[in-house]
């Protein structure tokens, strides 16, 4: 199954190279056919047209790879992750995409 998959990002943002990185590096792992749109967003306009909870916003077939992100206002920002041990970090956790990847390829 091709995932269709949306990486938005906020230029300012410093963590959003490391989270494509982490995200390219789970796709080969998974072995993850997909088509990735990158898209920057620029103005706090587009974050609202968008809903782009901040900075970095990863979709897979439509949905947000963080549960709760669906529910986070839109801003142009940086965005903050809770790990799987409930720290806040900038960074989706390798956990949270791989499980967003996984279920997304078995549906």
């Amino acid at each position: 199954m091709l995932l269709q998959i949306k990486f938005f990002y906020f230029e300012d943002c410093p963590s959003h190279e490391t989270a494509l990185n982490r995200l390219n590096q789970i796709l080969d792992e998974e072995n993850a056919e997909r088509h990735i749109d990158i898209i920057q967003v620029e103005t706090h306009e587009d974050a609202e047209r968008l809903n782009f909870p901040g900075s970095p916003t990863i979709l897979i077939n439509g949905l947000d790879i963080d549960p709760n992100g669906q529910a986070l206002p839109a801003a142009l920002t940086c965005r903050a992750y809770r790990r799987e041990d409930g720290r806040i970090t900038p960074l989706p956790s390798e956990e949270m995409i791989r499980t967003a990847v996984q279920a997304a390829c078995s549906t």
